[in-house]
């Protein structure tokens, strides 16, 4: 029996307005609470409902044979609970199911975990209390931002007690050897490893709209051919949930794709769906999967330079977590919170000068004119929250003096 993986990525950061060099030291709201509201609401209206409601009678239609997983960020959260409550209450109806399983992550979907053991740690167990307080349980299985992972990520991952990791499939890693089985963390081997297969999952994500593809358009049927025929145990279908109905509009069959899928995969036979604990207890390991240096999901390279590949995206990383100690001390849940929304890989991703391999996705996801322009937005709310930081400082110190010699 083949076992079928599908996983969402739910996320939607907390854009910054223009922010000029003259509101430096006197405007201290970053945030586009417009386009936030204005995006959030679209995409609740074209995607997270209708795909929400679309899986939740999928699931009672098929009597809990069809089951999936989603991890959602911290920032999205904020923004249903904000823009779209209706959401988070579709959301709640999928946890009720059993059906449905919710993966930990980083709160603020950053890149903690290519620099600061100490914060990506307080990151996912902030995520893991928000996951229990929505849902009800605590997540048990692991998706680091953008699928980024190594050796040592997985280690850390497995620190926390997480019994799973999804990542990438990356060719370059994975050499002759399947995504489409079981494999163990390289230092932990307690930790399992699931492989997305980036070549079906794309072929969703990706290629299901383009009319110059050889194989368009993809009916559910061909789909479940497909996966039936590869070889494996496990096929692990990983994807942004924005797929459906965002990235591709409805105008383009994806509903109606989605809805034929679950019938078309369990009538080929010898093939059932899995959540993704369920599918990491259901095999036994065939290998270690070693993969000293880290990969991602994103781009035709699968590494991080989509958010740390030139000078800007570096000076800008390294600017923001030279604050985090200084953030610490204040122990204030202010300037936590701005801190958590600055360090979203998205900021670093608008700032990508990658235009060679994959201009297209990054200029999709991008509201700025060039990476320049996100660089100097970014920067110049940086430099304002920096000096309100140091002036808070300041203040304790002074504070913590008069007690002193009071």
């Amino acid at each position: 029996m083949k076992t079928v993986c599908l996983y969402f990525q739910v996320h939607q950061p907390w854009r910054l307005k223009i922010y000029r060099f003259f509101n430096i030291g006197k405007d201290h709201n970053y945030l586009d609470d417009f386009t936030n509201r204005a995006i959030m609401q679209k995409v609740a209206r074209q995607c997270y409902l209708p795909m929400n409601a679309l899986l939740l009678k999928l699931i009672k239609e098929n009597k809990g044979t069809f089951k999936c997983s989603f991890s959602i960020t911290g920032s999205a959260v904020e923004q249903f609970r904000a823009y779209a409550p209706e959401v988070l209450d579709s959301f709640r109806a999928l946890a009720e199911t059993g059906c449905v399983e919710f993966l930990a992550e980083t709160y603020s979907h950053s890149l903690a975990a290519l620099s600061s053991k100490e914060d990506f740690v307080e990151q996912v167990k902030l995520h893991s209390k928000m996951i229990k307080d929505e849902f009800g349980k605590k997540p048990v299985a692991f998706r680091n931002t953008e699928l980024i992972y190594s050796d040592a990520i997985g280690e850390m991952v497995s620190e926390l007690g997480f019994k799973t990791i999804l990542a990438e499939g990356a060719k370059h890693v994975m050499g002759w050897k399947s995504p489409n089985y079981l494999y163990t963390n390289a230092i932990d081997n307690r930790l399992r490893v699931l492989l997305r297969n980036y070549k079906l999952s794309d072929d969703i994500a990706f290629r299901f709209s383009n009319k110059g593809w050889d194989q368009y358009p993809l009916t559910a049927e061909k789909f479940a051919s497909w996966v039936k025929e590869d070889a494996g145990e496990v096929i692990n279908l990983f994807m942004d949930y924005e797929t459906f109905g965002e990235h591709q509009k409805a105008t383009t069959g994806i509903f109606d794709f989605v809805k034929a899928l679950p019938k078309a995969i369990l009538d080929a036979g010898d093939m059932s769906f899995a959540t993704v604990s369920e599918a990491a207890k259901a095999y036994q390991p065939v290998g270690v999967l070693h993969c000293p240096h880290v990969m991602s999901w994103a781009d035709e390279e699968r590494d991080v330079t989509a958010w740390l590949g030139n000078e800007l995206q570096n000076e800008a990383f390294s600017k923001l977590y030279a604050l985090k100690d200084k953030v610490k001390a204040l122990k204030s849940a202010d300037y936590e919170y701005v801190w958590n929304f600055m360090q979203t890989s998205d900021h670093f991703y608008y700032m990508a000068t990658k235009w060679l391999s994959d201009g297209d996705v990054h200029s999709y996801f991008n509201p700025y004119g060039s990476s320049y322009e996100a660089f100097i937005n970014y920067m110049n709310v940086l430099a304002d929250f920096e000096i309100e930081v140091d002036k808070a400082l300041a203040a304790k110190k002074g504070s913590k003096k008069k007690v002193a010699t009071a």
